[in-house]
């Protein structure tokens, strides 16, 4: 018979998880346990089991995160219990309730494996362990998963189930030389907020008057205290240390032991989701290892509530899948939504078959196409006391959807190019690739390129687009060397797509030097971000001379 609160319990996550079957146990949930850790300190966790599972087979699942476990955020874990799988979910080091410091990733390795072998001592155990979560829940996944497997394989977790997440958070925080300040400060105000008993990661979507202030804040380093009041040592050190082979970044990356995972793997994304470039060579790095991992790549950034359903129905199927031999749900390792088109498609690697680079040239007079650039050069000034303002993109706001640029691109610090109208039907599939030839004013600059997908009312949708930092200590090992004119061949990596150009419509290039907040703004001064505080105005100058043209490499599907 259920208890009014076991009622309660459901009704409100049947309402918060709109499309997801809640599965057919009732639940029971034990409060704050206690974890010791190696160094004495203890980590709180709630254990959440179902009221008579019949499979005993199915495993323990382990979330560890540092949101809370309460309300909301433990919609998932519930999710999961109601399925008949137990599940602990624990708060990290410093985080409601967990004793310690909270820092973040740099305690993640020990107190999760710590926990691992806390868990397969316990009665409750069911003698199985994976391991399951989005974001920072599935950057505690990598912490221990390879050196686990290397190390102590016997008790390393036996299948993964990572969303929208990757194992090093260094690179995301500064992307190819540029600080991602939206993500980097809004973050950090949020746990911030939280440490004091505040909301959750909605707060991330609430408006913040300090917050849009503390964005414009010179030097960079100044922007927590203009957020929030005071320091907050993690950010401090994110902006001191601007070059990701110190060992403050090095400590808390886990990509080269991504090759080291022999548990089975599956992964959640969205092509708009910040982690996606990163999550897609995780993956790759698997397949190479000659591991069997599969992905789903859906129409989603972040947080958007349309990736629930899916992600809660494709986990179930992996785990019963995985642990107790279910049939399974899917025929090929990767399922992915090609945007333009609307259409999913079930391939057996990404990028699918028959996806080739295609050099498409940047023309004076702001045309694209496969023929030879004839010479010139396209110019324009950025100033960073007025930065190129950035329009949409992946954050960690709740929308971030495709957006028309064409205001946008009336600015005179964008550079555009477009291509003739589409005769016919246009695919990608993969990484495109810029390489801009540009020439600055500056010691430092920003290279910040973007797809767009022109349609015939003169809508510019987004696509995808990157940034690549010049001249700072972040990039300096780097950088391309300038040529005898002082011009440097800019690579730039764009996020992966997947879209159809339809026909009638156009492909759209931006380049300009900044995106700001998403990126924060490059003083132009190459001093470390850390103390910069004096501006330089930028005269900027991409090269359209034929024998190194700027272009960009589409990588075209032909089916």
């Amino acid at each position: 018979m259920t208890t009014l609160r076991q009622r309660l319990t459901r009704s409100i996550d049947a309402r918060t998880r709109k499309g997801v079957d809640l599965g057919p146990y009732e639940i029971t949930i034990e409060r704050d346990l206690r974890v010791p850790m190696d160094d004495g300190i203890e980590l709180l966790a709630d254990l959440i089991r179902p009221i008579g599972a019949t499979v005993p087979s199915l495993p323990t699942i382990l979330i560890r995160g540092p949101y809370g476990r309460r309300g909301l955020l433990a919609g998932s874990a519930r999710a999961l219990a109601y399925e008949g799988f137990t599940v602990l979910f624990q708060s990290c080091r410093g985080t409601w309730g967990s004793q310690g410091l909270f820092t973040p990733q740099i305690d993640e390795q020990r107190d999760g494996m710590t926990t691992i072998r806390w868990v397969r001592a316990q009665p409750w155990f069911t003698g199985r362990l994976a391991m399951y979560g989005q974001s920072y829940m599935g950057y505690t996944q990598w912490a221990v998963a390879g050196r686990m497997q290397r190390e102590d394989p016997q008790n390393a977790p036996e299948a993964l189930v990572l969303v929208t997440t990757m194992p090093d958070f260094g690179a995301i925080t500064w992307d190819n030389g540029a600080f991602a300040l939206r993500n980097a400060l809004g973050w950090s105000r949020m746990m911030h907020r939280m440490r004091r008993g505040g909301i959750a990661l909605i707060a991330m979507a609430l408006p913040d008057r300090k917050l849009d202030k503390a964005f414009d804040v010179l030097p960079l380093s100044a922007g927590d205290s203009a957020a929030t009041g005071e320091q907050i040592h993690w950010y401090q050190d994110w902006t001191r240390y601007e070059s990701l082979d110190e060992e403050y970044w090095t400590q808390q990356s886990h990509t080269a032991s991504v090759p080291d995972v022999a548990a089975p793997v599956s992964m959640i994304t969205g092509w708009y989701d910040i982690f996606l470039p990163w999550q897609l060579d995780d993956f790759a790095q698997l397949v190479a290892a000659g591991r069997a991992p599969r992905i789903i790549i859906g129409p989603w950034g972040h947080v958007s509530p349309g990736m629930g359903e899916p992600a809660h129905t494709e986990t179930i199927a992996f785990l019963k899948e995985t642990f107790v031999g279910a049939p399974g749900a899917r025929s090929t390792p990767v399922r992915a939504f090609e945007t333009g088109a609307d259409i999913w498609h079930d391939l057996e690697r990404w990028p699918p078959a028959g996806s080739a680079a295609e050099d498409w040239n940047l023309h004076k007079g702001g045309t694209l196409a496969t023929d030879a650039a004839t010479g010139g050069t396209t110019t324009y000034t950025y100033d960073p006391g007025d930065p190129t303002p950035a329009v949409g993109g992946p954050s960690l706001l709740p929308k971030t959807e495709p957006v028309d640029n064409s205001d946008h691109e009336a600015r005179s610090d964008v550079a555009v190019f477009r291509s003739a109208t589409l005769a016919e039907p246009l695919e990608i599939a993969g990484h495109p690739v810029a390489h801009i030839r540009m020439r600055s004013s500056a010691p430092s600059y920003d290279v910040f390129v973007r797809i767009t997908d022109v349609h015939p009312d003169g809508k510019s949708m987004t696509v995808c687009d990157g940034i690549r930092r010049i001249g700072t200590v972040g990039t300096a090992d780097t950088d391309p060397a300038p040529d005898a004119e002082g011009f440097r061949e800019v690579e730039v990596r764009l996020w992966p797509a997947f879209h159809r150009f339809a026909a009638g419509h156009a492909v759209g290039i931006q380049v300009s030097s900044g995106a700001h907040p998403r990126y924060a703004r490059n003083p132009g001064s190459a001093e470390p971000a850390f103390g910069a505080s004096v501006t330089q105005v930028a005269a900027q100058e991409i090269s359209h001379e034929s024998a190194q043209a700027s272009r960009i490499e589409l990588p075209v599907w032909h089916r």
